[in-house]
């Protein structure tokens, strides 16, 4: 269920906040992706599958003013704030999760659903119109932080 809550702010840096989460317990265990973006640019980054007894990745890397306000503006254009969860499909026990929790401004948000496999799921359900938008908004933000950990942490950026 979406919670909504007032805080108060004193800069417009230090009221922005981002978190996503998608996991389950499954056979490996728990498995999951998280990253976490906190008002002072420091973006973590944690995956964690135990295919094959793989061990967790942990990347954490500081991002610049101008990228946080772009991440900033992508959140405020999705217009996530107006969505509500009420009516979103619950993961049953076990099965996969997805958590996203935003601070922005004077409001925080959190939003919690089960999988969603593909826009058919999000067709279906009961409220497609803010489903769609929290989908694409998780898409874009797993987008753009796997480019910029998969970035800072290359070792040759550029091939010979």
């Amino acid at each position: 269920m979406a919670a909504v809550e007032s805080t108060n702010t004193t800069t417009q840096h230090d009221d922005f906040y981002v978190r996503y989460y998608i996991g389950h317990n499954g056979k490996f265990g728990h498995e999951f992706m998280e990253f976490e973006l906190s008002p002072s640019g420091k973006l973590r980054y944690a995956n964690n599958s135990n295919y094959k007894s793989d061990a967790m990745i942990r990347r954490e890397v500081f991002l610049g003013p101008a990228v946080v306000e772009e991440i900033r503006r992508i959140i405020l254009e999705s217009e996530i704030t107006t969505v509500d969860d009420i009516n979103w499909k619950e993961a049953p026990p076990n099965a996969s999760r997805q958590e996203l929790e935003i601070k922005i401004g004077n409001e925080h948000i959190a939003f919690t659903c089960g999988e969603i496999g593909s826009m058919l799921d999000v067709n279906n359900s009961e409220d497609p119109k803010g489903l769609k938008i929290f989908y694409y908004l998780t898409q874009d933000l797993k987008c753009l932080v796997m480019s910029l950990i998969t970035l800072h942490f290359k070792v040759r950026p550029i091939p010979k």
